[in-house]
């Protein structure tokens, strides 16, 4: 069984994962901006880990101790277009989402690295390889952590280390109903907020999430590097692949 250290642990994807590693025999080490949020959760540590805050970092992964496995979930999303969304708010979103899960992953390399072995898994989306409107800026900060994802596993695979990426569709986490949107009602991109149902159809539960984490760690280094949850992100993955590269890819209809 591996020692995994979940960040983003309080809620959703985190949480679920944590409870089925834990119950499955893995040692879990939780993480979460507020422990409080943790009590409940059946992990072997719970450490205060805020993904944006190298301090932070650095002391929960000292705390941590041996590493076999990081789960980089910790995330979040909004709404917004991108004519009018706040930049302030989009390097926060980077902050999070991108440049959070290279520094947790920084911490951890050196060990995994030293030891030749070790395993890194991203919690991405299947919009790490397309677009929703309105969803954007959240698109381009998986975009961007994919980019690094296999960036290190190029050069860190050479020590050892595997790296994967969980690319799931929507998820009925809770997490979407959250996001934060930048949209007032005279803008003239409002009524395309309606729009976004076909886009966000046929969710995935976060056990379905948590089942593919799961089985990405019991197949190691042999997993593939992306890892698509559901047929729902496998098809439409599998239609941005085939796409022509002369028009922007849509993976629902849109008419507004």
């Amino acid at each position: 069984m591996a020692r995994v250290l979940i960040t983003g642990t309080s809620r959703g994807i985190g949480r679920g994962t944590a409870i089925a590693l834990a119950a499955s025999g893995h040692e879990v080490i939780a993480t979460a901006r507020d422990l409080s949020a943790l009590d409940d959760v059946p992990a072997a540590m719970k450490l205060r880990l805020d993904v944006t805050d190298q301090d932070s970092v650095e002391a929960a992964v000292a705390r941590a101790g041996r590493v076999d496995v990081l789960l980089s979930n910790a995330g979040t999303t909004v709404r917004a277009p991108l004519e009018s969304i706040p930049l302030d708010a989009l390097r926060e979103l980077f902050e999070l989402n991108a440049f959070g899960a290279l520094r947790v992953a920084q911490a951890v390399l050196p060990q995994m690295r030293e030891r030749g072995s070790g395993q890194l898994i991203f919690m991405s989306s299947i919009q790490g390889r397309l677009v929703i409107p309105l969803i954007g800026a959240y698109g381009a900060t998986k975009h961007a952590l994919e980019a690094f994802a296999e960036t290190i596993a190029i050069e860190a695979g050479h020590f050892g280390v595997s790296v994967h990426v969980v690319q799931p569709p929507a998820v009925s986490s809770g997490g979407a109903e959250l996001a934060k949107v930048y949209l007032d009602e005279g803008s003239p991109y409002r009524p395309l907020l309606d729009k976004l149902g076909p886009f966000r159809s046929a969710p995935v539960s976060v056990e379905e999430v948590a089942d593919a984490v799961a089985a990405t760690i019991d197949e190691g280094g042999t997993a593939p590097f992306r890892i698509p949850v559901g047929r729902t992100a496998t098809t439409t993955l599998a239609a941005r692949k085939t796409a022509p590269d002369d028009a922007p890819f849509l993976a629902a209809p849109l008419d507004w």
